[in-house]
Formats: structure tokens, C-alpha cells, sequence
């Protein structure tokens, strides 16, 4: 069987996400991304998200704790550790890693943690909602734009 279509492969679904007019305002009103699990390696899809969200206005501060600096901006070891606000935390993370990252996340308070397309983790989405942050599952922040934007 095709990988691709194995249905055993697939995330579950996303108890909750929302509708296109509130993720349509996010990205309007978004200044600052934290992406965390950014990638310097070519062909990696937090690399080409980084870029293009970069290139049409954007703030990128990148998250991973094995790089120093990304495209020449300083690469920030945990989300803990960036300065200042950040509007959006858009996460390219295993699913099952997403737990360890909650704590983060709310002492942060972004508007919205993303979790990209693939990534979903509804305990922890739960979470994150509790503590009044807007979450995006399984959803790619860059097909968004290009779609409602």
C-alpha cells in the first residue's frame, strides 16, 4: 500500500479549531512568529514556512536549541528564552513532544500556538485553550496565508 494513503498514519482529527474569519484576523494582525523547530537544511517545510512568512512581512524568531543563528538572526534555545511578545508560536514538533512545550507556551501568552499541518495534540490544545491562547491544529500557517490573506 501507498504510505501516503494509509489511513493508520494519519493524525486524529482536531477537536477544535477555528473558523476561517478568526484565523483570517490572526494572520492580519500578526506581527511576530516564534517558530519553534525551525530547520537550516534545505527542503525542510519549517524552513520554506519561515521563509515565505518572512517574506510577506513577518517577524520570524526561530526556536531550536542546535542552532546558534538562523539567516542571520539569533536562534533562541526554548521559547523561555525570547525576548519581548511574539504573536504567534507556530510549532514544527513531533505530536507527542507538544506536551513538554504547554508550560512554555502559557507563560508566553501568544495570542495563538499553531501546530502545523500533521501536528495534532488535543490534551495539550486543551491546555493552551485554558489559559486563553487561540489554537491552530493540523493546519499549515503558510497554505492558511496564501488561502484568507
Amino acid at each position: 500500500m501507498d504510505e501516503a494513503c494509509d489511513i493508520s498514519k494519519r493524525p486524529p482529527a482536531p477537536e477544535e479549531n477555528p473558523d476561517d474569519e478568526a484565523i483570517a484576523g490572526a494572520l492580519g494582525d500578526t506581527k511576530r512568529i516564534a517558530v519553534i523547530g525551525i530547520s537550516a537544511k534545505p527542503g525542510r517545510a519549517s524552513l520554506d514556512v519561515a521563509h515565505y512568512l518572512r517574506d510577506h512581512g513577518y517577524e520570524i524568531v526561530p526556536v531550536n536549541p542546535m542552532l546558534k543563528q538562523w539567516e542571520g538572526i539569533e536562534c533562541y534555545p526554548s521559547l523561555n528564552e525570547i525576548p519581548g511578545p511574539v504573536d504567534i508560536v507556530d510549532i514544527f514538533r513531533k505530536p507527542e513532544s507538544i506536551g513538554e512545550l504547554v508550560e512554555e507556551i502559557v507563560a508566553k501568552k501568544p495570542k495563538w500556538a499553531w501546530l502545523q499541518l500533521g501536528i495534532v495534540n488535543n490534551e495539550a490544545a486543551a491546555k493552551i485553550r485554558e489559559a486563553g491562547i487561540n489554537v491552530v491544529q493540523d493546519r499549515c500557517i503558510k497554505i492558511e496565508h496564501a488561502r484568507l490573506i
